[in-house]
C-alpha cells in the first residue's frame, strides 16, 4: 500500500487516547494525505457528516457514545464507509456485533502495524469492488473472512485449523469448483493428503455450516455455491 493507492481517500481516525491518537495519525500520514481525528464518537460524527470519510478506525470504548453505537449511526444512512474497529477487548459480544454492522474489520489492541496495513488494503478493496469481508451462508450462519470468524444464530462456531483452512479456500474461490491439488496444496501444504482424510475433514466441516452447501463434483474437487 503506497499513497498512490489512496489518492482521494478520506480517513478518519476515532481515539479517545491522546498520545494512542497522535502515534495513529503519525503511522497512517505515510499511506493517507486526508486524515481527520476526533477524540470522542459525538465529535466523529460531526466530522463525519461534514467530511464524508470513506475509512473509518474507531475506538470501542470511549466516552458520551461508544464506537459500536457510534458506527450504528453511520450504518443507518451509509452501507459504504469501511470500518475498522479497535478494541482492548475480544468478546464474542462485540464480534458478533460488529459483524452485524457490516464491512467492519475488528482488531485488538495492542495493535500490529501489520494488521492495520492489512485492514486498510482490505477496506481499498472492498472500496474498489464492493466486495465484503462479510460472507452470508445462509440466515443465520456468517463468516468473517478478515477474522477468520464462523458465527451460527449469533453464536461463534469453533474449527479446527484444516477446517477453517478449507472453508476459507472454498470461499475465496466460490461458485467454483477447487481441485483437490488445490485443497491439498493449501490445507495440507505440510504433508500429503489422503482421500479418507479429506472425506473426513468434509464430513466434520458440513456439520458446523448449512447442510448442502458443498457440492462435489467426483474426479475434479468441492466447491460452496452462493447466490
Amino acid at each position: 500500500m503506497q499513497k498512490k493507492d489512496t489518492k482521494n481517500i478520506k480517513l478518519l481516525y476515532v481515539e479517545d487516547d491522546d498520545i494512542a491518537r497522535e502515534n495513529g495519525v503519525e503511522y497512517l500520514e505515510n499511506y493517507f494525505d486526508e486524515i481527520y481525528e476526533a477524540s470522542d464518537a459525538l465529535s466523529a460524527l460531526k466530522i463525519y457528516e461534514k467530511q464524508k470519510p470513506h475509512i473509518i478506525i474507531t475506538d470501542i470504548q470511549m466516552p458520551k457514545l461508544n464506537g459500536l453505537e457510534f458506527v450504528k449511526r453511520i450504518r443507518q444512512k451509509d452501507k459504504q464507509t469501511q470500518v475498522i474497529i479497535l478494541s482492548a477487548f475480544s468478546t464474542k459480544e462485540y464480534l458478533f456485533e460488529a459483524i452485524e454492522l457490516q464491512l467492519v474489520k475488528y482488531l485488538t489492541k495492542p495493535i500490529c502495524e501489520e494488521e492495520l496495513k492489512k485492514a486498510l488494503e482490505i477496506c481499498l478493496k472492498s472500496l474498489k469492488t464492493s466486495d465484503s469481508n462479510i460472507i452470508k451462508l445462509d440466515e443465520n450462519t456468517t463468516f468473517d473472512s478478515f477474522n477468520q470468524t464462523l458465527f451460527k444464530n449469533k453464536e461463534i462456531v469453533k474449527l479446527r485449523k484444516k477446517e477453517l483452512d478449507l472453508l476459507s479456500l472454498l470461499l475465496k474461490n466460490r461458485n467454483r469448483f477447487v481441485t483437490y491439488e488445490e485443497i491439498e496444496n493449501f490445507v495440507w501444504y505440510d504433508s500429503g493428503m489422503s482421500k479418507d482424510a479429506l472425506k473426513t475433514l468434509i464430513k466434520n466441516l458440513k456439520i458446523k455450516i448449512p447442510k448442502d452447501l458443498i457440492i462435489n463434483l467426483s474426479g475434479t474437487g468441492y466447491k460452496i455455491e452462493l447466490g
